[in-house]
């Protein structure tokens, strides 16, 4: 049985009136502790389907399920990291980190030891007393993974966690993701616009088309880790991605076109 499955997902949105098909015949099978990456050009769908996988927006038909379970509303199992780090600014690290275990009821000598850990997994102890306001995006952004990580979610649903930061930091924060992954092996679902992101974490990537959001491939990335990314394979299957977001660029380009011509 697959971890999550995706089952012949369609989503329509009211807009203005007119019905917008955000998502089209969706149908993805993503194993436990598999690492998978959702790529394509604004307005596919990419979060629209992460968040009916977080359980946020229900899709209109169509079936998600978790473990054969099917997802009707948001749960403790599928833990969501957001691009705009969403931590509360009143409280310092380690409070927002604990957030999610004292509202759980778990006692506070578990709280503390579980804090503790994950400040060291994620390089913050020292930054424990700290308020986000005094912290960099990069820094903020492993305290929000920090605070899913402490509800020991098996699901990762990450949403452009690191689209937002500097190159140096983007890929500092890869690598600290690779390494949390590798030892937790977490089932991770990413959205990314990065062609070279998406290749350098996951095990999978789907490439989905402009609206309607449809797959348009499942391509296995299956290369050594840690990856070169400088190497002739690497840069041959970033080709090849690179080509197929063009094709769907060139659509939402010509999209945008028409309905300007028509304005």
């Amino acid at each position: 049985m697959s971890h999550i499955s995706i089952q012949d997902v369609h989503k329509v949105f009211e807009s203005g009136g007119q019905e917008v098909h955000a998502l089209k015949a969706i149908n993805l099978e993503i194993p436990q502790g598999q690492f998978v990456c959702l790529l394509g050009p604004s307005g596919c769908g990419k979060s629209t389907l992460l968040n009916a996988v977080a359980g946020f927006s229900l899709p209109s038909t169509g079936v998600i399920t978790v473990e054969g379970a099917v997802i009707t509303e948001p749960g403790p199992d599928r833990g969501m990291v957001f691009q705009e780090y969403a931590l509360f600014p009143w409280m310092t690290v380690e409070q927002n980190v604990a957030f999610g275990l004292q509202i759980k009821g778990v006692d506070k000598a578990a709280i503390e030891a579980k804090v503790a850990e994950l400040l060291a997994m994620l390089n913050l102890t020292d930054f424990r007393k700290r308020f986000p306001k005094d912290l960099s995006g990069g820094m903020r952004q492993r305290v929000a993974i920090a605070r899913v990580l402490a509800l020991d979610s098996p699901i990762m649903l990450m949403d452009e966690p690191f689209g937002a930061l500097d190159a140096l930091t983007r890929r500092n924060l890869q690598d600290e993701l690779l390494r949390i992954w590798t030892e937790l092996r977490k089932t991770i679902l990413f959205v990314t616009h990065s062609i070279e992101e998406a290749l350098y974490l996951a095990d999978r990537t789907v490439v989905m088309t402009y609206r309607p959001g449809t797959v348009k491939c499942d391509i296995p990335v299956d290369l050594p880790r840690p990856r070169d990314v400088a190497s002739p394979a690497f840069n041959a299957l970033k080709k090849d991605l690179s080509q197929l977001l063009m094709e769907e660029q060139s659509r939402h380009n010509q999209a945008e076109f028409r309905g300007a011509a028509v304005d």
